[in-house]
């Protein structure tokens, strides 16, 4: 299997874009390590479908804006499960309004949780990255992070960040061996979007005529973080049906 021995660290683990992460990285050997915040009924649903892929699991509540409590998250996932090989900053909230009308803490909420969050995580995991010369980063940004989106001047800037930011982490670990890259997915088929409807004109702006859905964002995952990508860093990957061609 691509990823026997890998431990594989997802932040908005428990559902959505995260949960399908999580099952196509433990359907292919990777041990799991889930954290998030919300209801933990969810995230122990996800536990108990990759249990039942023969795969070590692991859950914990971490809000990623909180500097000590990421640090102690990984501490624990390497005491649990032994190290971190693999980090995947999905965690990530909308606060949408026109710039006009929006609010200074609907702004900060989603950098700090949609940026500032994979920036923690990331540091905390770097350390053991360079030492070990290993680690595979990946960070799920958006295409509104590629061509802005009205009525999204945060999530926007916060997904463009994770680029540009990505880029950086690349240059700082690359020769450690260290890669990090970006997805920047469409409209997903997800609890975020919903509401979208097939008939929705927004959806007629994407030459497949249709959303994706989260096992085509877990595919791409599965890519970057298998050897077959250990050549490919600072990149970012569209899932999005053309629509940012």
């Amino acid at each position: 299997m691509k990823l026997e021995g890998k431990i594989a660290l997802i932040t908005g683990g428990s559902q959505g874009l995260g949960k399908a992460i999580a099952l196509k990285l433990a359907e292919n050997g990777a041990d799991i390590a889930i954290a998030y915040v919300g209801p933990a009924e969810p995230a122990e649903e996800t536990c108990r479908e990759i249990e039942a892929l023969g795969r070590r699991v692991k859950s914990y509540v971490c809000d990623v804006r909180d500097e000590q409590a990421v640090e102690a998250t990984v501490e624990a996932v390497k005491v649990d499960l032994g190290k971190v090989d693999i980090l995947v900053n999905n965690a990530g909230v909308t606060r949408d309004g026109l710039m006009l009308t929006m609010k200074d803490e609907d702004y900060d909420a989603v950098l700090d949780i949609n940026l500032k969050g994979a920036f923690h995580m990331t540091r905390a995991c770097y350390r053991d990255f360079m030492r070990k010369k290993y680690g595979k980063i990946i960070n799920i940004s958006s295409i509104a992070g590629l061509v802005g989106n009205v009525g999204q001047v945060n999530y926007a800037a916060s997904k463009a960040g994770l680029i540009g930011m990505s880029k950086s982490i690349a240059k700082e670990l690359g020769s450690r061996g260290v890669c990090c890259n970006c997805i920047a997915p469409g409209f997903i088929a997800t609890e975020m979007t919903k509401n979208i409807k097939e008939d929705n004109p927004l959806l007629q702006q994407v030459p497949m005529k249709k959303m994706g859905s989260p096992e085509d964002v877990a595919n791409v995952a599965l890519f970057l973080a298998s050897p077959e990508s250990d050549y490919i860093t600072g990149e970012t990957i569209r899932v999005d049906g053309g629509l940012a061609i």
